[in-house]
């Protein structure tokens, strides 16, 4: 191994993305490697920043100055991008070690799961958004419902959507199936039901009317203009899907999209399914977090038990 310690930090964390890039992770995840490494970088007292300036003890002082501004999970992801980009240093032969077990990674709860209020608001909210609203410009339910009914029956993230071609869909009848970028760069295929594939060849119909016909490798989500769907266009969209439906009350705050995949892990739970199957059909990177729906559903049936009437008949019995 050559001496390494003179190499610019910066131009080390661009071999790292461009070596990312090649599993074809998300554009954002990409983004977020790089900002944290940057972040951190920019901390070190330092110009430029080489590799013999990133001892475990400068490190330790730039993550400390980097929590005092910022929640645990920031900081917990950006040692999570540096704990890979020195794993990434290791396997090329660049350094011998990877100092970041010197460096603390605060731990933090996993987030609670967020799925809409209300049992029958999944049904009000698609039935709603079938049907063309008047108000808008340019209606195009069939479009809406396939964003909301991919998220709620197959649980995508966003990112997953927007990652989406024409091509990831599968299989023959009975046993379609759609193949999903996950998050991390960790791909997933995810069984698909005939009411979600009908949704879907549906709405691919109506954009062929609009816009002709499409390739296999185009983007699966369009904008009215026929320009593939950006994350801030994706967002209003689903928002604006709520409000239609005046059900904006019913979703959790911070959620949006995210209470669709919610609600769709929670019904797994609810129907049986065990963290194992709710990890591989959602992508989970930890069982932990799969088992939190389980945990969050068992806590609500013991309020529904709690709720019944009976109950309190009995307290005066005996």
């Amino acid at each position: 191994m050559h001496d390494a310690r003179g190499l610019s930090v910066r131009e080390l964390v661009g071999d790292f993305l461009a070596a990312r890039a090649v599993r074809k992770p998300s554009v954002h995840t990409l983004q977020a490697y790089e900002r944290d490494l940057n972040s951190i970088v920019a901390l070190v007292d330092a110009e430029p920043v080489t590799l013999s300036d990133l001892s475990p003890r400068v490190l330790r002082l730039a993550f400390a100055t980097f929590a005092s501004s910022r929640a645990p999970a920031s900081v917990a992801r950006a040692w999570s991008s540096w704990n890979a980009f020195f794993t990434f240093l290791v396997t090329e032969q660049v350094v011998a070690g990877n100092p970041m077990s010197a460096v603390d990674k605060p731990r933090h709860k996993p987030h609670s799961p967020k799925p809409l209020r209300g049992e029958d608001t999944p049904e009000q909210l698609l039935d709603a958004v079938s049907r063309a609203d008047d108000r808008q410009r340019d209606p195009w339910p069939e479009r809406d419902v396939a964003v909301l009914a991919l998220a709620l029956c197959a649980g995508l993230r966003l990112s997953e959507l927007l990652a989406l071609r024409i091509g990831s869909f599968h299989g023959r009848d009975g046993e379609r199936r759609v193949e999903v970028a996950g998050k991390g760069g960790r791909p997933r295929t995810v069984p698909i039901e005939p009411e979600l594939d009908a949704v879907v060849e549906r709405y691919v119909d109506t954009r062929r009317v609009r816009f002709g016909r499409a390739a296999s490798g185009d983007a699966l989500m369009v904008d009215r203009k026929g320009a593939p769907l950006q994350r801030g266009g994706l967002q209003y969209l689903v928002t604006s899907c709520y409000r239609r439906a005046g059900i904006t009350d019913r979703v959790p705050r911070g959620a949006q999209l995210h209470a669709l995949r919610h609600t769709f892990a929670t019904r797994l739970a609810e129907d049986g399914a065990n963290a194992s199957e709710i990890m591989r059909l959602l992508g989970h990177a930890s069982l932990t977090t799969s088992q939190n729906y389980i945990e969050v559903t068992a806590e609500q049936q013991r309020a529904a038990v709690r709720a019944n009437r009976t109950n309190r008949a009995l307290r005066g019995l005996g």
